[in-house]
């Protein structure tokens, strides 16, 4: 089990350099990120997109690019289904979102006859470490499904529970985020949470300790478990955080960041490959682990 993001890093590097398509690849961000993980030997990029701003962006930061590595493809959804489909023959092993709607390479991903669909739901997964607390810990989803229902949210473990076995977390305890603990039938998140945990408990969602409805209070801290007589493996020792909706989740993933001053990773996952959809505003070495991730997912995945 990994304890910092950079054991993450380290650990993806003995597998690289992986080749990794970027859907309308003329974004600054992806290439100072993939000259980086380049550098790093983690990854090498196949940039889709803009021939002549990406060897302009390349020249700007001083990337030498070979020529192989550059198609041109102005036009940014075709560029996603290029890159999809460099995915789908071989030619690269995973899937970067460049100047590109997530909207628009969600599409080209979820394609009935080109894309890279699997019959699973597409969720994000985040992956943080705070100050104070020495391992790593998921959060879903602030990225892709909305208000999801009880099914979607089994999918939305699901796919954290994977991702937690890929970084080594064997039996990851998952949160059930709600406002309180008790279940309420005008609040329909604690009734899912407790569906969830009976689902668990019943072998319908495997390879985790589930426990629901919960707040985020009683996780963190043994002394607000106490309080609200609160007995259960979850406390000062939860591993995976589901929100109740993509709102919660969202707000709760930028407060770990610029409130706890966190660092973080994400991958999407339930494609044939897991894809890495970030938004500009992530930091190169967000962009970095977010590779490294990918990586070990695809890897545990593949079963190598």
């Amino acid at each position: 089990m990994f304890r910092t993001l950079d054991e993450l890093v380290e650990a993806a590097k003995t597998y690289g350099p992986v080749r990794i398509a970027v859907a309308a690849g003329h974004s600054p961000e992806c290439i100072a990120a993939l000259k980086q993980a380049q550098e790093m030997g983690l990854a090498e990029g196949i940039f889709i997109g803009d021939a002549r701003k990406i060897w302009d962006l390349a020249d700007e930061a001083a990337f030498e690019l070979p020529a192989h590595q550059v198609l041109n493809e102005p036009d940014g959804a075709r560029a996603g289904r290029l890159a999809v489909e460099m995915v789908r023959d071989g030619s690269a092993t995973l899937l970067m979102k460049g100047k590109i709607s997530t909207a628009a390479l969600v599409r080209a991903v979820l394609d009935r006859e080109a894309g890279l669909r699997t019959g699973r739901l597409l969720s994000q997964v985040i992956v943080f470490q705070t100050p104070g607390i020495d391992r790593l810990m998921l959060m879903t989803d602030a990225a892709i499904n909305i208000a999801p229902t009880l099914a979607q949210k089994a999918e939305l473990c699901r796919n954290a529970i994977e991702v937690a076995h890929a970084i080594g977390i064997e039996q990851p305890k998952l949160a059930v985020l709600c406002a309180l603990e008790q279940v309420n039938p005008e609040m329909p998140a604690t009734v899912d949470a407790a569906a969830l945990t009976v689902m668990n408990r019943r072998n319908q969602i495997t390879g985790a300790f589930i426990d629901g409805p919960i707040a985020l209070d009683a996780p963190l801290s043994r002394f607000a478990a106490e309080c609200k007589g609160i007995d259960s493996p979850l406390v000062e020792d939860t591993d995976i955080f589901l929100a109740p909706d993509i709102e919660a989740a969202n707000i709760l993933y930028r407060a770990i960041l610029y409130f706890a001053r966190g660092e973080s990773c994400g991958v999407v996952i339930g494609a044939k490959v897991p894809l890495i959809l970030l938004s500009r505003a992530e930091s190169p070495e967000t962009k970095i682990r977010s590779i490294a991730l990918a990586v070990l997912v695809d890897r545990h995945a593949k079963g190598r």
